[in-house]
């Protein structure tokens, strides 16, 4: 920035939009007032309204910190600490997938399944930030929700996001896909697992790519590796009549329905989220 004259909230906003609309940054006028706002610990709508407000060197300091970082193509996510899905606030950081609005889909598929089920087990698998768990778990406080992930880093924010949310029916559990779970049989197994072809990874967004965890993101070589071994994992996990609600990718459709055509499973069916892409496949355990 400039040391010409001096710097307002509005000459601020005004100089980052250009300079994030520079590094490619699509969303460059939301981004910046996000953490202009962030910065100085006002609302969106106070840097509107105190646009005039000249800057401290302090209050400078910290904005160009924030615009540095999401020069990079740090997630903006990351920057604030925070990201809003459904009707929690989470927090996230690079330990976790940063929810999608996509996966809000999954959330309302899967309640739409546990209706008329009284006190049901739920599992989430690959639980990262918590969102899925939680959603499900603060919707349905009859519920016993199990948060499984294997990174124990993820689950320690997921704790951390339960705890914030004041959510205290879902146990956090370490392990691989439905291990954790034991002899318990549950009532709806959902998950948001890794399926992006590996390949595919090196080609996404450099925002998704060089900082989201690879670990949720890499489905293998054609991105259904996890999914494979999730499908009848969640067959043996599951009570009879019990459902399965897994997030795919937009061109996975068909394998899933592939798939789940077999004596375990009835009723396979996926859904299109609101782009009209496949995005969430269910199934019923027969």
């Amino acid at each position: 920035m400039s040391d010409e004259g001096p710097w307002t909230i509005r000459r601020v906003l005004r100089w980052t939009t250009g300079f994030f609309q520079e590094k490619g940054i699509e969303s460059a006028r939301l981004d910046a007032e996000l953490l202009i706002a962030h910065a100085l610990g006002i609302s969106r709508i106070q840097v509107y309204t105190d646009h005039d407000r000249p800057l401290h060197p302090d209050e400078l300091t910290a904005i160009r910190d924030r615009v540095r970082r999401r020069a990079r193509h740090e997630p903006i996510a990351y920057i604030l600490g925070q990201r809003g899905f459904r009707d929690l606030d989470l927090k996230v950081d690079p330990r976790v997938l940063i929810p999608r609005p996509e996966t809000e889909l999954l959330v309302d598929v899967a309640l739409t399944k546990l209706t008329g089920v009284e006190a049901p087990l739920v599992v989430d698998v690959g639980t990262g930030s918590g969102a899925i768990a939680l959603s499900i778990a603060q919707a349905r406080p009859d519920a016993q929700v199990i948060a499984i992930d294997v990174s124990p880093d993820a689950l320690a924010v997921a704790r951390e996001n339960g705890a914030a949310n004041g959510l205290g029916n879902v146990e956090f559990l370490q392990g691989d896909l439905l291990t954790p779970l034991g002899e318990r049989r549950a009532h709806l197994v959902a998950s948001n697992p890794p399926y992006i072809a590996t390949e595919a990874c090196r080609h996404l967004m450099p925002d998704v790519r060089d900082f989201e965890p690879r670990l949720a993101l890499d489905g293998g070589r054609d991105g259904l590796q996890v999914i494979r071994r999730l499908i009848p994992a969640a067959a043996a996990a599951l009570r009879p009549g019990g459902a399965l609600v897994i997030e795919i990718g937009h061109d996975q459709g068909d394998a899933l329905r592939r798939l789940l055509d077999g004596p375990d499973w009835t009723g396979a069916h996926v859904h299109a989220d609101l782009a009209g892409h496949d995005r969430v496949a269910e199934a019923t355990r027969a």
